[in-house]
This record gives structure tokens, sequence and C-alpha cells, in this order.
């Protein structure tokens, strides 16, 4: 059913005929539907990543409302693909069935940080609409993508952002409107913003971290299904045996997935390399990191907040590049520019100036990152109109 439904959303994505008669059909439908929907001005409907997971921003604007006196008459709904994987203590619906869109068009609220409407557009009026995206784009996103016309966020009535940077890509790309940009951060950050020592230690703890040993995070984004959507699978060109002998003695290395990504191919995992794909806030993994490695990751914005080395291992950078394509060069505005092949990254890694990295990694973050610490709260008191 996965594997079908991924193939749906790739057509979806890549026929723009059959994207338009989809969209202006079902949105015509919903559209109509909405007439006869009561608005319920107590409900409340979540998703992250598209009913995938339960993390990122929408969970940590869930949190602080339930933690707030002033909300408690909300009647708040997680929509998610797989309802009964997840233990929370609200009501749950299945995602893109008739009764998730019913709820959508009943909710006077919307929470998300991709998308409520699934592409299509039935949102009504007096419906509230905060979308705090997932991360800052340094790869091309929304319409500036080859083959995509179809992002139109004009609807939403918060949107969330972390620096003048971004603002003129989603007014541009996403088609946001300049009123609803709110320059906060984003909410799943603010943890960051607020990290101390002590949480430090208690994830590596958590995560038998052995004292005396360094922390590296790998975290690839995600790469375009090759296969027409049956599978989002990638294959990192990492000699495992080789890393574990070259920097075992001093690193543990933690791979983290892409939330879209359906397979991590050809890696075995042991006590050097560990999956970290599983976890659903991926700030604890970001806490007790000692080095970053990403490609064109939006997790580098983030991890720049610690201020710690971050390494670009762009092993297909000039095929990503024209397939795809990015919003500055990557070699010359990262804070360790790109490194191409496990050689150069290994040695990177045994060679590394610590305190020359970090300094570089502030100056990144001072210039992209404007805003943040208190995103969530921001959020809260714009969409429920609170003082």
């Amino acid at each position: 059913m996965a594997s079908f439904k991924n193939k749906i959303e790739y057509i979806l994505k890549h026929n723009l005929f059959i994207q338009k008669t989809y969209k202006s059909v079902f949105s015509l439908v919903f559209k109509t539907i909405g007439f006869f929907v009561k608005t319920n001005p107590n409900l409340v409907l979540i998703n992250s990543f598209g009913g995938r997971r339960y993390n990122d921003s929408s969970r940590t604007v869930y949190e602080r409302i339930r933690t707030n006196s002033d909300l408690n008459h909300l009647t708040i709904v997680w929509a998610f693909e797989k309802p009964e994987e997840f233990d929370i203590p609200s009501k749950k619906v299945k995602i893109d069935t008739l009764q998730y869109f019913l709820t959508a068009l009943k909710a006077k609220y919307w929470i998300s940080n991709v998308n409520i409407e699934r592409g299509l557009h039935f949102k009504k009026k007096q419906t509230r609409y905060l979308n705090t995206w997932h991360g800052i784009p340094l790869k091309l996103v929304g319409n500036a993508v080859s083959g995509r016309k179809d992002f139109k966020f004009s609807d939403i009535d918060i949107f969330c952002y972390s620096g003048s940077f971004e603002k003129d890509i989603y007014q541009r790309d996403f088609g946001v409107k300049k009123e609803s940009m709110v320059m906060c951060g984003l909410p799943r950050n603010d943890e960051l913003y607020n990290m101390d020592k002590s949480r430090i230690n208690q994830l590596r703890n958590r995560y038998n971290i052995p004292d005396g040993k360094k922390v590296i995070l790998y975290a690839p984004t995600w790469r375009e299904s090759s296969d027409k959507g049956k599978s989002y699978g990638i294959k990192p060109p990492l000699d495992v045996n080789s890393l574990e002998k070259e920097l075992g003695n001093e690193y543990v290395l933690i791979i983290r997935m892409h939330h879209f990504t359906t397979q991590l191919m050809d890696i075995e995992f042991n006590d050097f390399i560990r999956d970290g794909s599983s976890i659903q806030n991926i700030n604890e993994l970001l806490i007790i990191s000692d080095v970053l490695i990403s490609d064109y990751s939006a997790t580098i914005f983030d991890y720049a907040i610690l201020e710690r080395p971050i390494i670009s291992f762009a092993y297909d950078y000039d095929e990503y590049k024209k397939s795809r394509g990015f919003y500055f060069d990557l070699a010359k505005e990262l804070p360790g520019g790109i490194i191409k092949t496990q050689e150069e990254l290994v040695k990177k890694i045994q060679t590394i100036n610590f305190k020359k990295e970090c300094l570089k990694t502030a100056t990144f973050k001072n210039k992209y990152l404007q805003a943040g610490g208190k995103a969530t709260d921001i959020c809260i008191n714009l969409l429920f109109n609170l003082k």
C-alpha cells in the first residue's frame, strides 16, 4: 500500500496535466462540501511531514498548547498515515481519508510543517493556518524545482522563517503572502537555542555514548526516486569498515536519514555505526553530536545554532546541482566548503581544528539565522490571538 501511494505521489508531482486535473477537481469537490460543513471553533488539526511523523515544529507547538491553561478548551486531532503506531493523548485520524478531509473542513485551526490540504485548495476564510515549514532552503524548493508549479501557499495565515535570506524565496517560490511571514525561527529549534551541558550529558547517557568518545552525525538530504516512485532509497558511498578502522577509536557515527527516504542500503549497524532514523526528535542527535556531516540538508542550518563543525560530504554535487540546483554556492558559503570523497572526509575529521571550525559555523549562523529561541510562543500567540 505504501509503495502504491509513493507511485501516485510521484505521478502527481511529475505529470503536470494529471497534477492540474487532480488539484482542480478535488479542490472543487472539497470546497463544495465545505459549504455544508460547520466550522468547529475549538477544533485543531495537526500533522507532521504528511502524516509520517510525530515530531518537528508541529509537535513542539502541540505540546505547548497542551500546557497552556488558556487553551484547555481546544480539541486536537493528529493526522497520521498509520495512526495505530502513535500513542498520544489526543484524537487521531488517518491522513488522506474522507474523514481526514472532513476534519480539515471542520477545524478552525490548522498546524503543519508541510501542508494540510495535501496539495489541494479548499481552506475556508475563517480557518487559521499556521505553517512552520521544516527547514531553511539550501537547495531549490517549491516552484523553483524543475517541473513543479503547484505550490500555492497564499492561504497560509502564519508562515515561519529565520532570516532575510529565506523571505524572498518563500514569497516567490511558495507564493506565501508578505503579510503572513513571521520572522521568529522554527519552533522545533527553540530547544537548540536553550540547550545546556546537563542536557548533553543526559542524552549521551540515554544513547549509550561511551565516555571519551565524540559523536559524528551523518544526516544526508532526500534523493528523488530513481524508479518512478516505487522506492526512495539511498546508498551512501561509504566504506563503513574503513571508517570504523580509521575513526572508531575516537568517534561514534550515527546515521539519520531524511523522513522521505524509505531505505538505507548496504549499511549494517554496530557499536560504531548506529541507526538514528527511528528517533523522532532529531534535536537529540544534534545536541549530542560533536560534528555534523551532511550534504544539502536544511539540518545544516539547524546545527549551526550550536556553533559546532559542519562538513558537507557532497559526493554527488555536480549531478545534484544539475538535477535540483542550489540557492547559493555551497563551496563558498558552507562553513567547511564541500568534500567529494571519503578519503577527503576522513582526513578532514582526523585533522579537524575544532576551535577554528566552530568560529566558521558561528559566522555562517549569524549571516543566515537572525531569529530564534522563542518561536513556539510567538506562533501560539498569533494563531490563537493570545496576549
